[in-house]
């Protein structure tokens, strides 16, 4: 009997998890044997994290556990990557080397906020899990004062998320009746709010932002941050209470193998491929430009369609067919308004040749919808 091949994938996220699936739907567990890596052994829906924010959502009651997936004939192993071998085919975690017929790279972007001098010790970060209850507990605790959303540094995941930060923050505050009292201002690198989304789509969500008293500061590059004090390139802002959005970069096993270069992302085109045989590269810590100066927004439906891509052309090789497709670049993004209500971001990147962008208007049944996809999700994949 043939080996049956083994498809390994590092990162249990969008990318991964829809990349499994897809395989261990098509496929036996006489084709193909399946490993996802991860050093966490949970998966979430990233915009579960502004809920435990505003505190409609604890951490524990937004998580999958990716301990299940055994139940559906996928391995997994909660380990470290510390290294990958494309000559050798293999990987390098902590208890073992794992080696690999097909490796899908789907680790996600890292957050960095020591690239920006001072702002461990003077912000909080938007995005990560752990700051999350502590940063609803100082907005439950805040009477007044000047409140600062900051991106510091682009391409940064899900791009609308700060701006519904702001609108789920303003809510917050509304409710506790101290909103007039409280200053809200969202500071960003680039010229217009959502530079992915384009000129008119941009001005929408500039006009939502504005719409609940949130001043939008554009052009505003991050060189430090000192106590209660942004230190912009050309100006400066002071704060009582400051949430990041940190530079991104690559995980530094992606450098080391020479799949991207220091501190950027792993090059890709719509096939997935990189220059190794049967090496594929989605999601987050890759880099897929639609034009000279735009790339597919970072973002975990992007990294859900690029898995499917690539596990369906996985399937056709082990099944010796001929079939080859290309990641379609289409997705949507929720922008919750902080009334209960939800806009859907329409985004299709590869439509003639040029992005196409669009706003829905902003109801009841959309917010309905953002709960369903993260429901859906959770229960197909895990």
């Amino acid at each position: 009997m043939a080996n049956i091949p083994h498809v390994v994938i590092l990162g249990g996220g969008f990318g991964g998890l829809s990349t499994a699936n897809e395989l261990r739907n098509s496929l036996s567990t006489s084709q193909v044997k399946i490993t996802i890596i991860d050093k966490k052994d949970w998966f979430m829906v990233g915009f579960a994290k502004l809920w435990i924010i505003n505190g409609t959502r604890t951490f524990e009651n937004s998580i999958g556990s990716l301990n299940e997936l055994p139940k559906k004939e996928i391995n997994f192993i909660k380990d470290e990557i510390l290294a990958i071998d494309l000559q050798n085919r293999n990987v390098k975690i902590t208890s073992q080397n794992i080696s690999y017929d097909f490796l899908i790279i789907s680790m996600g972007a890292i957050l960095a906020p020591q690239k920006i001098p001072g702002l461990i010790e003077n912000g909080f970060n938007l995005y990560d899990h752990n700051h999350l209850s502590d940063i609803h507990d100082r907005l439950e605790s805040m009477e007044s004062g000047k409140i600062a959303i900051s991106i510091m540094g682009m391409p940064y995941k899900c791009p609308p998320a700060p701006f519904e930060a702001s609108l789920l923050i303003d809510s917050m505050l509304r409710k506790r009746g101290i909103r007039d009292s409280v200053q809200i201002d969202f500071y960003s690198p680039a010229p217009i709010t959502l530079p992915a989304a384009g000129p008119e789509v941009s001005k929408q969500i500039l006009d939502l932002v504005n719409s609940e008293n949130i001043t939008f500061h554009n052009s505003c590059k991050i060189k430090s941050v000192e106590p209660k004090k942004l230190i912009f390139e050309n100006s400066e802002a002071d704060f009582d209470l400051l949430l990041a959005v940190p530079p991104h970069i690559a995980p530094k096993v992606i450098y080391d193998s020479g799949l991207a270069k220091e501190s950027g992302f792993i090059p890709i085109d719509r096939d997935c491929k990189t220059p190794f045989e049967n090496v594929f590269a989605i999601g987050d810590v890759t880099s897929l430009s639609v034009t000279k100066t735009m790339a597919v927004p970072k973002a975990g439906v992007f990294a859900e369609g690029e898995g499917i891509t690539v596990a369906k052309n996985i399937i056709s090789e082990i099944q010796s067919k001929k079939e080859f497709k290309l990641f379609d670049g289409k997705g949507g993004c929720f922008i919750e308004s902080g009334r209960d209500t939800a806009s859907i971001l329409e985004v299709d990147m590869f439509s003639n040749s040029k992005p196409s962008t669009k706003l829905t208007e902003s109801t009841s049944d959309n917010l309905s919808k953002k709960l369903e996809f993260e429901k859906e999700r959770l229960s197909k994949w895990l």
